[in-house]
């Protein structure tokens, strides 16, 4: 169905969405490695409960041996990705900032979102939160991963984990902030050993995704890492400031080497990638930095954010066909910001042949609580996660 809109209201919806969906609105079981008492005061008996709810027996997630799709490991059948971010609350809370006193919340979360027929939830991992020095990672956080961890194996829902977030500027601490660039991959690289070390046995973990829209500077050097600053939030982050005659390639394939390197030491298994912003969509001609032959190596398939524009349909699949590379291609976020559903479907619908996953947003809201809210906002939203419902099946 068609959703017609005033004009006026649909500007402020907009303006409201693009709180939720940055970089689109800045263009226009669990390891054993933990002790159930390093978590937050009420975590041991939690999870001593929680070990004996019912766990779903998910399939290991690989990619082909041609190297063009995903599997189930065991079966060798193909298997489609379809879900969401779930990357804050309807508050704008990101997860760290509740998932110790109002783990409750967490847990109803999924269960709604597993009643979307979605199979796969993307989190965002922060660095200040997961980091309490340059090399002391944080066991509190790091605990109440692996009980989220089983939470997704108990909902039956695999976890993209994207990690090296410091969406909240002022969380970021000082020390962090002013390291410099080799410092900074190294507290990285140890975030990352971390992080996997706590999923490395555990089918529910779909991938890590090293950052969240990385870019790198251009000819003059700059000094701040993080960047594109949207309703008191960063999510695109420099991972240098100043190329010093090196290639922007020849950094992009450091980093992504050191990063892939520090999860490898823990964890042989589960796949990688790096999420980043659609440049062949912005700019004409533009090629992929990640995803170049000098960089994309060691990443095991594409994650790219797309948000479809009105009327350019076609042009944008033309700009996703750029991703495709001969590895599986997920479209990692996903959202009818700039377009009808209609049109936004249109989208999906054309790059079936040859992507992989697709996956929106969820804020903790159901379909019904939306439409309560009596507003443009949230029938657009209402509108958007029946589409996603209805349309599983198709996967």
């Amino acid at each position: 169905m068609q959703i017609l809109i005033h004009p006026c209201l649909q500007r402020c919806a907009l303006k409201w969405l693009c709180l939720c969906l940055p970089w689109a609105c800045w263009n226009a079981s669990c390891s054993g490695t933990l002790p159930c008492d390093a978590a937050s005061h009420e975590d041991g008996c939690c999870q001593q409960s929680e070990e004996k709810t019912e766990v779903h027996q998910l399939p290991w997630i690989a990619v082909s041996s041609d190297g063009t799709h995903f599997i189930e490991a065991a079966s060798g059948d193909r298997i489609l990705l379809w879900g969401a971010n779930y990357d804050h609350d309807r508050a704008g809370r990101l997860i760290e900032d509740y998932w110790h006193d109002e783990w409750e919340t967490v847990v109803e979360d999924f269960a709604e979102i597993m009643a979307l027929n979605m199979n796969v939830v993307r989190v965002h991992l922060q660095v200040p939160k997961f980091m309490k020095t340059a090399d002391k990672p944080n066991d509190a956080s790091l605990a109440q991963l692996a009980r989220l961890v089983r939470l997704a194996e108990q909902t039956g829902v695999y976890l993209n984990i994207t990690g090296l977030g410091c969406y909240h500027k002022q969380d970021v601490p000082g020390w962090y902030d002013g390291l410099s660039e080799t410092d900074r991959w190294a507290v990285q690289a140890r975030f990352w050993k971390a992080v996997s070390n706590v999923c490395r046995d555990s089918p529910a973990i779909f991938c890590y995704d090293l950052m969240n829209e990385p870019i790198l500077p251009g000819k003059q050097p700059e000094t701040e890492w993080l960047t594109g600053e949207l309703a008191g939030k960063h999510f695109v982050q420099r991972i240098s400031l100043d190329l010093k005659g090196r290639t922007r390639e020849a950094v992009a394939a450091a980093w992504v080497r050191q990063m892939c390197d520090a999860i490898r030491e823990t964890d042989k298994r589960h796949l990688i990638t790096v999420g980043v912003i659609p440049w062949a969509q912005v700019f004409n001609g533009a090629k992929p930095l990640f995803y170049s032959a000098e960089v994309s190596g060691p990443l095991d398939f594409v994650s790219v954010h797309f948000y479809p524009k009105k009327g350019q349909i076609d042009e944008t699949i033309e700009a996703l066909q750029v991703y495709d590379i001969g590895k599986p291609l997920v479209i990692e976020e996903i959202f009818p910001l700039n377009c009808t559903l209609e049109e936004a479907d249109a989208f999906i619908q054309k790059s079936r042949p040859f992507t992989d996953g697709w996956i929106s947003f969820y804020w903790g809201m159901t379909i019904e609580e939306n439409e309560q809210q009596g507003d443009i906002k949230g029938a657009i939203i209402a509108a958007w996660l029946k589409y996603l419902r209805d349309h599983a099946a198709e996967q």
